[in-house]
């Protein structure tokens, strides 16, 4: 492929801002878009040139696929960066962009589908090798399906909405006198969050950690991995803190799961950056969860332990560059995020508003991505996610007291923010001795 010299960045807030640096440092020019909710967002001024796409609605702006490629054309732009959320994973999208010839910074259509639909992936991936959860050998048709199976599996199961995401389309059941209204709900919430009311269903694993790998594939047949994350630490499916790496795996069950997801990566064929999901059991068993086809909000604690631009790379991938060959991925050391939401940090209700004081924190070895700053006004048409602040250590033990330090610095007026739960989980004698799930947070009282 030919070098990519003017890139829209089809995305807001944090991360838009966060490709604009990286596309300015590489020499290339960058292209914002905004909706009219985001007219006075303070990172426009930092594109090359920004253009207003539609509302404060999503729908009409931000996912409104025509506008996104006029505004691409218009301005001159030979490819598209889309983040995460939004048209990320939007298949119809990815053709349109080809239909135009503009270049989609990110993975295949034909891997797109092959991936988005869980049931199909998870057959993929045992072909490829990778451990899988027991369940369903495709979708579940009715409730006598389900009854049947969960019978076979024993309980507890999980139904899953095959289309589904964020923890939407989704139901532990624990005893089968609760199947039927849990498929019925299950299938309803499916059909009404995506359109699809397929589901799937799982053996469920009790109180297990959530650790995935980002992984990165080339035009070339190449592929490597930039380590891993444990993700446990959520709330209702919503990932709060992020590390890398995971310490509860030993050397050789790290090795083995890396190993893994290269595997399934050239299984696919995959190309740009992904992320291959695992939960891992108490006896540290990994299973095959899910693939995520973009980036991660979390990717920035990859790039914090081996020294990479993740999107520079997926930029260079998109341009037809080889990837560096695994041996030159150095790992190092521990990083930790935090997600700062404008949320109580008690009942994590949202808290919109105008930011009246923005006092960040800094040092050696502390990043912190974000859009706001004193006098923003968060919009309330969007996710509440206000930055993400990232340090790093040489061990777990000087990171947690690295973030323990630069949270306490921290300092927000105006909006209630997450902050205050986070100094909380630094002190949490739980975290700190990594003895947590990812049903922790459901009985914490703190």
């Amino acid at each position: 492929m030919a070098e990519i010299k003017r890139i829209l960045v089809a995305n807001r807030g944090e991360i838009a801002l966060r490709a604009i640096r990286t596309i300015k440092e590489m020499g290339k020019e960058a292209v914002a878009v905004y909706s009219t909710g985001d007219q006075d967002a303070h990172y426009l001024r930092f594109a090359d040139a920004a253009i207003c796409i539609g509302s404060e609605k999503s729908a009409d702006s931000y996912l409104n696929i025509p506008a996104v490629i006029t505004a691409a054309e218009v301005s001159g732009c030979d490819a598209i960066f889309p983040g995460y959320g939004f048209l990320s994973e939007n298949q119809n999208f990815v053709e349109i962009c080809q239909y135009h010839d503009i270049i989609f910074i990110g993975p295949s259509v034909k891997v797109m589908q092959m991936m988005s639909d869980k049931s199909k992936a998870k057959q993929v991936m045992a072909e490829a090798g990778v451990p899988t959860i027991p369940g369903s050998d495709g979708p579940v048709k009715s409730v006598k399906e389900a009854k049947k199976l969960a019978e076979e599996m024993g309980y507890p199961v999980i139904l899953k909405a095959s289309a589904g995401g964020g923890g939407r389309g989704m139901r532990v059941v624990e005893e089968k006198s609760y199947i039927e209204n849990a498929f019925l709900a299950c299938e309803s919430e499916a059909l009404t969050a995506f359109g699809d009311g397929t589901l799937y269903m799982e053996k469920f694993i009790l109180n297990p950690r959530h650790v995935e790998v980002q992984i990165m594939g080339d035009s070339h047949g190449n592929a490597i991995h930039i380590g891993e994350r444990d993700c446990s630490m959520q709330r209702r499916h919503q990932k709060l803190i992020e590390e890398s790496p995971a310490i509860l795996l030993d050397h050789d069950q790290r090795k083995a799961l890396h190993e893994a997801a290269v595997r399934a990566t050239k299984h696919i064929g995959y190309e740009n950056a992904g992320t291959f999901e695992f939960l891992v059991d108490k006896e540290k068993n990994y299973y095959f969860m899910e693939m995520n086809t973009r980036l991660q909000v979390e990717h920035c604690v990859s790039e914090e332990v081996s020294g990479l631009d993740i999107v520079e790379w997926m930029i260079r991938v998109a341009e037809g560059e080889k990837l560096p060959p695994q041996e030159d991925i150095k790992l190092a050391g521990h990083a930790i995020e935090c997600r700062i939401t404008a949320e109580d940090p008690i009942s994590f209700l949202p808290s919109p508003g105008t930011i009246t004081s923005w006092i960040a924190p800094g040092g050696k070895d502390v990043r912190i991505d974000t859009h706001a700053s004193a006098n923003y006004t968060i919009p309330t048409h969007y996710d509440s996610l206000i930055g993400k602040l990232i340090v790093w250590g040489q061990t777990r033990e000087k990171a947690i007291a690295k973030m323990q330090r630069a949270l306490d610095e921290f300092e927000v007026s105006g909006v209630r923010t997450t902050i205050d739960f986070h100094r909380k989980m630094m002190r949490n004698q739980d975290f700190r001795t990594n003895r947590f799930d990812t049903k922790y947070l459901e009985n914490y009282s703190g």
